[in-house]
C-alpha cells in the first residue's frame, strides 16, 4: 500500500510504515503523479483535493486533519467512490482559546468589561458552541445565530444574523465556507451587512477568509465605522492584505486552530479513518506524547487586589499569548504559510496547573471551568 501525506502534519511520522511506503510532501507538491498509485491521501486545507488531484488515481480514503473541508471536492469524491473525511471538532478547543484570548485582549487595549458587553456567536457547532459557553463564563451575555439549527431544533434559543448584529457588541464567525445555497456564506459580513455595525462594535474571524469581504471590511475600518477587528484568516491567504493589517487590533496567519492537543486530534482522527478504510490494526491509535510549551505548565497567579476579569485575562493570556502571533506575522507577512508550517508549541489551558494565591471559590471555579487544573 501506498500512502501520501502532508509532512507538516504532527506525529504521523513511522505510524503507517509497518504497512504501506508513506510519502510525505508539502501541500502543494502533492501532484496527480504523486497520488496515482496511493490508496490514501492524508492532507490539510493547502492540498485541493478534487478530480484534478485526483482522478484516474487509486486512492480510497482521502483523510484532511482539519475542521474544514471545502478544500476537497466532497460530491466528487463520492461520485467516485473515494471516502471523505475531516476532523470535526478536532481543534474546537484551540479556537475556543484563540477568542478568549482575543477578548482579553480587546477588553484591555479598550478598557471593555467584558461581563457588560453581548457576544454574538455565528455559527453554533463543534467551535461555535464552545466559544459561546466560554464567553457565558467570562460573564458575556451571548446571543447565538446558526439557521440550519434552528430550522431542525426550533427557533428557541437563536437570533436571525439581523437581531444578532443589532444587539450584540462582539461579533465572532465561526461558520464552514459556503458559496451557494440558503445557508452560503461566502462574504457573510459584506459591504451592506458591515455598514449595519457600529462605531464601537468589534468582529471576529477565525472562521474561513471570504466570510467577510476584507475589501468591505477594510473601507468600514478606514472610515471607522467599526471598533475594530480582529483576523485569523484571509481573502487571498497567503497573501494578507498589508493595508487591511494594520488596520486591525490582532492580526495572524490562520492558526487559531494550531494547538498541540487541537493538531493530536486531528491526526488522530485522520490515521484513524485511513486505518478502518485499509484494514489497518490502529482503531485505537493516539499520539504518544504532546510537546511542551516555552512557558511552564504549572504556574502561580496572585489574585490578591484583582478583579475577576483581571485574574481571567491573566490565566488566559499566560496559557496563550495571543499577541506573540500578532507580532510575528506583522514583522514578516511573506512568511505566512512559513509561520503556520513551523508554528511554536501552543498547549490549551487542560494542559495547565494554576496555583491560585487568594480569590474566592467562585473564582477558582471559573478558572477550572476554563480547563486549568487549579490548586490552592
Amino acid at each position: 500500500m501506498k500512502i501520501v501525506c502532508d509532512n507538516k502534519i504532527p506525529f504521523l511520522r513511522g505510524v503507517f510504515e509497518p504497512w504501506a511506503e508513506v510519502v510525505y510532501l508539502p501541500g502543494p507538491e502533492t501532484t496527480p503523479g504523486v497520488v496515482r498509485d496511493a490508496d490514501a491521501v492524508v492532507t490539510r486545507t493547502r492540498t485541493r483535493c478534487d478530480a484534478a488531484l485526483l482522478a484516474g488515481s487509486s486512492v480510497r480514503v482521502v483523510a484532511s486533519a482539519t475542521i474544514g473541508f471545502d478544500h476537497i471536492d466532497t460530491a466528487w469524491c463520492e461520485a467516485h467512490g473515494i471516502l471523505w473525511r475531516n476532523a470535526p471538532g478536532c481543534n474546537s478547543r484551540s479556537v475556543e482559546q484563540y477568542v478568549a484570548a482575543a477578548l482579553c485582549t480587546l477588553a484591555h487595549r479598550h478598557g471593555l468589561r467584558l461581563d457588560a458587553l453581548t457576544l454574538g456567536v455565528v455559527g453554533v457547532g463543534n467551535v461555535g458552541g464552545k466559544v459561546a459557553e466560554m464567553a457565558a463564563r467570562l460573564g458575556m451575555r451571548v446571543l447565538l445565530c446558526d439557521p440550519p439549527r434552528a430550522r431542525r431544533e426550533g427557533a428557541a434559543g437563536f437570533v436571525d444574523l439581523d437581531t444578532l448584529v443589532a444587539q450584540s457588541d462582539i461579533v465572532t464567525l465561526h461558520v464552514p465556507l459556503l458559496r451557494e445555497g440558503e445557508d452560503a456564506t461566502w462574504h457573510l459580513f459584506d459591504e451592506a451587512r458591515l455598514a449595519a455595525m457600529r462605531p464601537d462594535q468589534f468582529l471576529i474571524n477565525s472562521s474561513r477568509g471570504p466570510v467577510v469581504d476584507n475589501a468591505a471590511l477594510k473601507a468600514a475600518l478606514q472610515a471607522k465605522a467599526l471598533g475594530g477587528a480582529v483576523l485569523d484568516v484571509w481573502e487571498g491567504e497567503p497573501e494578507p492584505d498589508p493595508a487591511l493589517m494594520e488596520l486591525l487590533d490582532i492580526a495572524t496567519p490562520h492558526i487559531a486552530g494550531y494547538s498541540a492537543d487541537g493538531k493530536a486530534n486531528g491526526t488522530q482522527m485522520s490515521v484513524r479513518t485511513v486505518a478502518a478504510v485499509l484494514g489497518l490494526p490502529l482503531a485505537d491509535w493516539r499520539p504518544a506524547g504532546i510537546p511542551e510549551p516555552a512557558q511552564p505548565l504549572a504556574f502561580t497567579l496572585d489574585a490578591a487586589g484583582k478583579d475577576r476579569q483581571e485574574v481571567l485575562s491573566e490565566a488566559i493570556l499566560y496559557a496563550y499569548d495571543i499577541l506573540a502571533d500578532d507580532r510575528a506575522l506583522r514583522a514578516h507577512p511573506e512568511r505566512f504559510e512559513q509561520l503556520r508550517g513551523d508554528y511554536p508549541v501552543r498547549r490549551e489551558p487542560t494542559a495547565f496547573t494554576l496555583r491560585l494565591q487568594g480569590g474566592d471559590p467562585a473564582l477558582a471555579d471559573a478558572l477550572a471551568a476554563l480547563g486549568f487544573h487549579i490548586q490552592r
